[in-house]
C-alpha cells in the first residue's frame, strides 16, 4: 500500500496518516471503501498496531474515514457539513503561508499559477 521512512523526524502516525490522507484525496480509496485492519496494516508495515491506531483515530476526527464495529474502517463520503470546520481550518493555515512567502517575497502571480496548476492536476485525475 505504502512504504514509511523509518528515517524521518516525523513520527510514524503522521506519515501513515498523510499517506492514507493522500490516497483518500487522489481518489485511490473510494468512499465507502474498506481500507486495512490496524492488525493487517500493523503486519504489513511491521510496527505496533498503537502507532495505527493513533493514525486512524486522527483520520477518523479529521472526517477522513469512520469506523463500524465489528466490520472494520472505511473512507468517509465527503457530506458538506462536515468539512465545513476542516475547510475553516485549513484555509486559516493557507493565509499563514501565504503571508509568508509573501514576506519571503514570492510572486502573488507564481502563488496563483501554483494554485491553478493543482487544480488543473486535481480536474486532469478526475477525468480519467
Amino acid at each position: 500500500m505504502f512504504q514509511l521512512d523509518l528515517r524521518e523526524s516525523k513520527p510514524l502516525y503522521e506519515q501513515i496518516k498523510e499517506k492514507m490522507k493522500e490516497l483518500i484525496i487522489s481518489a485511490v480509496l473510494k468512499p465507502d471503501e474498506r481500507i486495512p485492519s490496524v492488525r493487517e496494516l500493523a503486519q504489513t508495515l511491521t510496527i505496533n498496531p498503537n502507532t495505527i491506531q493513533k493514525a486512524y483515530k486522527e483520520l477518523e476526527n479529521e472526517g477522513f474515514i469512520y469506523s463500524v464495529r465489528a466490520k472494520g474502517n472505511f473512507v468517509a463520503p465527503l457530506e458538506q457539513k462536515a468539512i465545513r470546520p476542516r475547510r475553516d481550518e485549513l484555509r486559516k493555515e493557507l493565509e499563514k503561508i501565504v503571508a509568508e512567502l509573501s514576506y519571503l517575497h514570492e510572486p502573488e502571480e507564481q502563488l496563483i499559477s501554483t494554485i491553478q496548476a493543482i487544480y488543473q492536476e486535481k480536474e486532469g485525475k478526475k477525468d480519467d
